[in-house]
């Protein structure tokens, strides 16, 4: 049961990090719409869990911040139950995730759940 928590220390908090994140250098990308992801490892990260993750949903895509609301808790809860799925035993370094609203109108669920499914498949495939 303890697989499904999603506790404060998975989630990105640190600027620096989130910085790093948007900068072009060192990271990878993949789309499956309604989200982009952008991940990159972070050799800096001493605590935490392995994998730490950030939503992001920009207010130029969905103006109300209802919507906003609504599609960072359907992302938290797709990568919170998919996520033990496609994780690997033993990581290399610790990786941030950035996971980006890319559509124009609130998608349902099942959407957002498929993406995030294809979007961790491919972080992880890629891993060393």
């Amino acid at each position: 049961m303890d697989d499904f928590r999603l506790p404060k220390s998975t989630r990105i908090t640190s600027k620096y990090a989130i910085e790093r994140l948007f900068g072009q250098n060192g990271t990878s990308a993949a789309l499956a719409y309604p989200l982009r992801a952008v991940w990159r490892s972070n050799d800096q990260r001493q605590s935490g869990d392995a994998v730490q993750f950030l939503p992001s949903v920009p207010k130029k895509r969905l103006r109300h911040a209802v919507d906003r609301v609504t599609m960072r808790r359907r992302i938290r809860e797709a990568y919170r139950l998919n996520r033990s799925a496609f994780f690997p035993e033993t990581l290399s370094a610790p990786l941030d995730i950035l996971f980006i609203y890319v559509g124009n109108k609130p998608e349902p669920y099942h959407r957002v759940e498929r993406a995030m499914k294809r979007l961790l498949q491919r972080i992880f495939s890629t891993r060393p």
